[in-house]
């Protein structure tokens, strides 16, 4: 059997468990073409980005199983995966994984509506009579 890389991705409320394997750059989310499942092409860059950076491209195959939040969120979420997984890989890719930012999750989540409120933020107009 061949070599697993597993690592876990986060970004909003997306979580993505991601597996490595060598192999020649198939890449399959949630049993679907990498293509198919992020038609958008910044989508696509978001997720390889990792390799990209890493200079690995066409190395692993990666399967990644995602769900929670939007499209975006999931992109994210499997970027930090994978960019987790090929430290397990290589730890010597840390500096230029770093450098890039894919190591940070990313913290910015959405605000909860507040009681006696319409919004996270917004007030009811104020009304002086």
């Amino acid at each position: 059997m061949s070599e697993t890389f597993n690592a876990t991705g986060r970004r909003k409320t997306s979580v993505a468990r991601v597996r490595l394997l060598r192999g020649s750059g198939v890449i399959e989310i949630n049993g679907r073409p990498f293509e198919e499942y992020f038609p958008t092409a910044p989508l696509q860059l978001a997720v390889l980005k990792p390799f990209e950076v890493t200079k690995t491209m066409n190395n692993y195959d990666v399967r990644a199983k995602t769900h929670g939040g939007g499209p975006v969120g999931q992109a994210g979420a499997i970027r930090l995966g994978i960019a987790r997984a090929l430290l397990e890989v290589d730890a010597a890719m840390r500096p230029v994984l770093k450098e890039e930012g894919l190591l940070t999750r990313d913290p910015r989540m959405k605000e909860r509506k507040k009681a006696g409120q319409p919004g996270a933020r917004k007030r009811f107009q104020f009304s002086k009579r």
